[in-house]
C-alpha cells in the first residue's frame, strides 16, 4: 500500500515550512504593494504564517490549536487586498520557492494550492497607484 506524502511532509516538515516563511518574507516586505500592510516587526506575522502553513499543507493542526479556526477571509478584512495584491503575494511565493530549489511541480502544486486563499482574501476593487 502506498500512501501520499502532504505537502507538509514533501517540503521536510516544520524545517521545511519556515524555510518558505522565511524565504518569503524579505520578498513580501520589500514589495512596494505589500510591504506597507505589514508591520515594521514582522517576526510575529511570520510565526503565525508558519504555524498557518503548517496546518494548510497538512501537518499538525498548530493554527488551530493556538488562535482557533484559522479564518483567513476574516483576518485579512482590515487590510486592502485587491487582485493586484493577491497576485504579488503569489509571486512573491514563487520567488521564495525558486530561491529554495524547489522542482517546477512541488512549486506548481504548493502555488496552486494557495492561489484560492490568496483570491478569496480580496476585498475590495480599487486599483494601486
Amino acid at each position: 500500500m502506498t500512501t501520499k506524502m502532504t505537502i507538509y511532509e514533501t517540503v521536510g516538515e516544520e524545517a521545511g515550512v519556515r524555510a518558505i516563511v522565511e524565504a518569503f518574507y524579505p520578498r513580501v516586505q520589500a514589495h512596494p504593494l505589500l510591504g506597507p500592510l505589514f508591520p515594521e516587526d514582522i517576526t510575529p506575522v511570520m510565526d503565525k504564517q508558519t504555524l498557518f502553513l503548517t496546518q494548510f499543507f497538512g501537518g499538525p493542526m498548530r493554527y488551530s490549536e493556538q488562535y482557533g479556526h484559522p479564518m483567513m477571509r476574516a483576518r485579512h478584512m482590515p487590510f486592502p487586498i485587491n487582485r493586484e495584491r493577491a497576485l504579488a503575494w503569489l509571486e512573491c511565493m514563487r520567488g521564495a520557492l525558486e530561491e529554495l530549489g524547489m522542482n517546477a511541480e512541488l512549486r506548481e502544486v504548493i502555488l496552486d494550492r494557495l492561489s484560492a486563499p490568496a483570491f478569496h482574501f480580496i476585498n475590495t476593487e480599487e486599483e494601486d497607484e
